[in-house]
């Protein structure tokens, strides 16, 4: 919808509204047309299909690490991989708590921090571009509450539940008034943020919560979705099961690291959307850093002080040199595969991954999930890069 038609159509209807209505209840409805009429807008203005959700979110079962044989040397593995990541192995809480209501919490807006009141979560609608929002709720044993999800919450049984984001990431503002939310939990990742915002006016509590990428953040994360839900002892139960299932993990996967430092695989993420020529690099603060150092592998955006994720540039990718090329399945896939990965950027060709052929992908809606499925994460990268042939 061109921009100009939806300004003369909303400012129609806003002196409609103001005509009929008075007061708040005009500022009411006029502010559900407004969302709804954004939302129209953003779906006319985008291009391409509507991205399709999972169909379902069934469990992968794995042997125990202990029972796997990592390779001599993981620097000098040959071949592709694509990570399984197993689980859940974290539970939702068996009973689910009462939510001590009203709960008034603060929501930390780009603008500015406000305090929001939530009186009712028997609607509760979570985006994030991660899905993480919609797996703590999960976690929390409200997922009965949920009536709608972004396309990356992936917990068993939400592929019930309607998709209200397009592309992955644009909310779908009609969808999201259509199943009538009574409290909406967002990290800032879904937007445009004014939109999601703005059914704040149409009377619904929105609550804006930090942005988990790594276990520290997670644990912040689930503190604050726990609070906005009216159930914040629930939180501290489950980081503390959350902190010791990352601890355990990492011990595990500390038996398949090679005895010899210098074997250490040195790895790289690059987020990768062949169809769009985009090739960014990520580093400090992205997430990935975290998880790179929880299975004992080298981050060699580090190296080099590589800081948030920045497009990728080939001096750089060259310089540091990465055995490991870690990529999510649908970049990998929109690039043509590792074929056409590697003809469309020289520059990984001339890297040690790229000549060893050695791209490992991962579920796109599962690598940054963040929450309670951290652990599983870190178990699937690690089988992986140390011990490909166990997937095969």
């Amino acid at each position: 919808m061109p921009a100009a038609l939806s300004d003369l159509l909303l400012l129609q209807i806003r002196r409609d509204l103001m005509h009929t209505f008075r007061g708040t209840r005009a500022r009411r409805a006029l502010a559900l047309v407004t969302v709804a009429l954004l939302g129209l807008g953003l779906t006319a203005c985008q291009s391409g299909s509507a991205s399709v959700g999972l169909e379902s979110a069934e469990s992968v079962e794995l042997p125990p690490i202990s029972e796997l044989t990592p390779a001599p040397d993981p620097r000098n593995i040959e071949g592709p991989t694509t990570a399984l990541i197993g689980g859940p192995s974290i539970a939702p809480v068996a009973d689910a708590p009462a939510p001590e209501l009203p709960a008034t919490v603060t929501s930390h807006d780009r603008s500015g921090d406000t305090e929001v009141t939530v009186t009712d979560t028997s609607r509760v609608l979570a985006l994030s571009l991660s899905g993480s929002l919609g797996e703590l709720v999960h976690a929390y044993g409200m997922s009965d509450q949920l009536v709608g999800r972004d396309i990356s919450t992936n917990f068993p049984g939400s592929e019930d539940l309607p998709i209200v984001t397009r592309d992955g990431h644009s909310i779908d503002a009609e969808g999201v008034l259509g199943l009538s939310p009574t409290v909406i939990l967002t990290d800032g990742s879904i937007g445009p943020t004014d939109v999601v915002l703005q059914m704040r006016d149409a009377g619904i509590p929105v609550i804006t919560v930090d942005r988990a990428v790594d276990a520290a953040t997670t644990f912040v994360t689930a503190q604050q979705v726990a609070d906005a839900l009216g159930v914040p002892e629930s939180a501290p139960p489950l980081i503390d099961t959350l902190q010791a299932a990352i601890s355990a993990k990492e011990a595990e996967v500390a038996t398949l690291l090679p005895e010899d430092p210098e074997k250490l695989p040195r790895v790289a993420f690059l987020y990768v959307r062949g169809t769009s020529g985009i090739y960014y690099l990520f580093g400090e603060g992205s997430g990935v850093d975290s998880l790179i150092r929880s299975i004992g592998a080298l981050d060699v955006a580090a190296e080099i002080g590589w800081k948030g994720e920045k497009p990728m540039t080939d001096e750089a990718l060259i310089a540091i040199d990465p055995d490991v090329i870690l990529v999510m399945t649908k970049g990998l896939e929109s690039a043509g595969g590792v074929d056409g990965l590697l003809e469309a950027q020289p520059s990984i060709a001339l890297t040690t991954a790229g000549k060893n052929r050695r791209i490992i992908d991962v579920d796109d809606t599962l690598l940054f999930a963040g929450g309670t499925r951290i652990p599983d994460v870190i178990d699937g990268l690690a089988r992986a890069v140390y011990a490909p042939d166990s997937l095969q």
